[in-house]
């Protein structure tokens, strides 16, 4: 099953043939979903870049914005398409290889990066992901777990209440970050009931008009917000007893945030561009942007980039902005992809257990 920030196999289409978003391009792809993809970890990299810039109101609520429902749209789109995914050996080897191998492979590079450029005693731990990492153990236990979402009644409420439960359990908030994979389930399981029919009513003329206001009306709301809340929020990491704040609090924001996510997710996906484009390629490929990434925007804030008086200014931020697009579409090219494919890609038919021979009756 390939990764949502990778695909190489054409998309599902609906019942009739012909996917929801439009008529099906040669080899049967939705080039929506790619367009979407990209755009996403286009923010994903403006999020990661804001991170060091200096703290000021109207960057922070720009920030708390994105974060409400940038990843909540990836997750989504994973689930959608993993509505398929079966526990079988070779499903199951797909996984472990696009996923983990990425996964163990980058700690590791990411902690002799860490150690180099800013931390040498910084330790090496599998159960502990770097930064950003922490999607790909996530997305590997998600799938795994969608046998169990598609025979269960009402899945979406049942993963809310379990996201919600989390944020009140501090052992969540131990190894592989359970806590987040546990808070950001829902959209996982959200993606597996939605049908083509669903995002092809989000390109209807109505939605695309009321996106634009409900974006405003976020966008100053979470201006409102930064003084009177915790960012942290909006990570999904942390329980209540991390955040020294009252237990209710807990599940009335996770409802909170997931309704915010999934209002904001749809006005976001109605602007996607449905037709072949020059990002769609890039959207092919946004596993290497975002594995990669991390490394630009960390080596920036270690060497003191950042620490320039210019990048406390508003043209700084944009500067910073601008930076970001740049760098997250060069990572997500295909000559990257061409470059570091045996890495991030392996098949390692070497490693895996051939099946019995068949046995003549």
């Amino acid at each position: 099953m390939p990764s949502p920030l990778t695909s190489e196999q054409p998309h599902p289409t609906a019942a009739a043939g012909a996917p929801a978003t439009g008529k099906p391009p040669s080899g049967g792809r939705d080039h929506f979903f790619d367009n979407a993809k990209y755009l996403a970890i286009v923010l994903v990299a403006i999020g990661h870049a804001w991170e060091p810039l200096p703290s000021g109101r109207l960057v922070e609520a720009a920030y708390t914005f994105v974060y409400t429902f940038h990843m909540p749209v990836f997750i989504l789109i994973a689930g959608y398409f993993s509505r398929n995914f079966e526990l079988r050996p070779d499903r199951v080897w797909k996984l472990v290889t696009s996923l983990l191998v990425p996964y163990v492979l980058f700690e590791i590079l990411y902690t002799l990066f860490q150690r180099a450029a800013h931390d040498p005693d910084y330790s090496l731990s599998l159960l502990q992901p770097y930064w950003l990492l922490w999607f790909l153990p996530a997305l590997f236990l998600w799938r795994l777990s969608t046998p169990l979402w598609q025979s269960v009644r009402f899945p979406v409420l049942v993963s809310v209440a379990i996201a919600a439960l989390a944020t009140v359990s501090s052992a969540a908030d131990g190894s592989l970050q359970i806590q987040r994979i546990l808070q950001f389930l829902p959209f996982y399981v959200l993606g597996l009931r939605l049908r083509p029919e669903h995002f092809a009513a989000l390109r209807s003329t109505w939605v695309r008009v009321v996106s634009v206001p409900v974006f405003v009306a976020g966008m100053l709301l979470a201006y409102w917000l930064v003084p009177r809340t915790a960012t942290a929020w909006f990570f999904r990491k942390n329980s209540t007893e991390k955040l020294e704040v009252a237990e209710w609090t807990g599940p009335t924001a996770t409802i909170l945030l997931f309704v915010a996510a999934i209002v904001l997710g749809a006005c976001f996906l109605a602007w996607v561009p449905k037709g072949h484009s020059w990002m769609t390629t890039l959207g092919t490929c946004t596993l290497y942007g975002y594995l990669l990434h991390g490394f630009v925007v960390r080596g920036l804030q270690y060497g003191g980039f950042y620490d320039d008086p210019f990048f406390d200014t508003t043209l700084g931020t944009v500067a910073v902005t601008l930076g970001a697009v740049v760098m997250i579409t060069l990572l997500c090219t295909p000559p990257v992809r061409r470059l570091l494919r045996p890495l991030l890609e392996p098949r390692m038919e070497w490693a895996r257990q051939k099946p019995p021979a068949a046995h003549a009756s």
